[in-house]
């Protein structure tokens, strides 16, 4: 089992729990979407001793934590897991908690790094142009395109800010962009 040195932010116990099963980590839970201050501390003091990686649910509510820490603690890295990987068995739940242990240990391997100063190397034209914003396959391709890349599923604004804050290569997003459109021909 690997060990990552970072703290790893999860949403609550069962996160943990499943976490510890996939790698050798150290977690902070923030107990749901309404963040308290002293666990914004204990995130800060993390990020500086350690180094913090954001794995939060692949919903809306996971989004909203991430997007709060990341304003608060900025530098933080992510892990993205896709929605497919996430439902439960039952299909009555999603989340990191109903991840298999492969699919956690992959998006622990795929770590992005937030940049502070964002050098824009995609634009919102590149989004429209590849059918990524504005059209009636928009969703499903973004959707695709985030498993691919490892960065989530995110709405077009989104994308372009998660795209450029990672600093994705446009050659990287373009070869992406060729397999999502493989894919549908398929």
């Amino acid at each position: 089992m690997k060990k990552i040195k970072e703290i790893i932010v999860v949403e609550g116990k069962d996160d943990t729990v499943k976490v510890k099963q996939a790698v050798f980590a150290d977690t902070i839970e923030t107990n749901g979407s309404e963040i308290s201050e002293e666990t914004i501390e204990q995130i800060r003091l993390a990020q500086k001793q350690r180094g913090v990686i954001i794995f939060t649910d692949p919903d809306f509510p996971g989004e909203r934590i991430r997007k709060i820490i990341s304003e608060k603690v900025p530098g933080c890295k992510h892990a993205f897991l896709p929605r497919n990987e996430a439902i439960a068995k039952n299909g009555k739940g999603l989340g990191v908690e109903h991840a298999s242990i492969e699919a956690i240990q992959a998006a622990l391997s795929a770590v992005y790094e937030e940049t502070v100063a964002i050098e824009e190397e995609i634009t919102k034209n590149d989004l429209i142009a590849a059918g990524l914003i504005g059209e009636p396959r928009s969703k499903e391709r973004r959707e695709k395109l985030g498993i691919i890349l490892k960065i989530g599923y995110t709405n077009g604004k989104q994308l372009h800010k998660r795209l450029n804050m990672f600093q994705i290569k446009k050659s990287l997003f373009l070869e992406a962009m060729l397999q999502v459109l493989q894919e549908e021909q398929q």
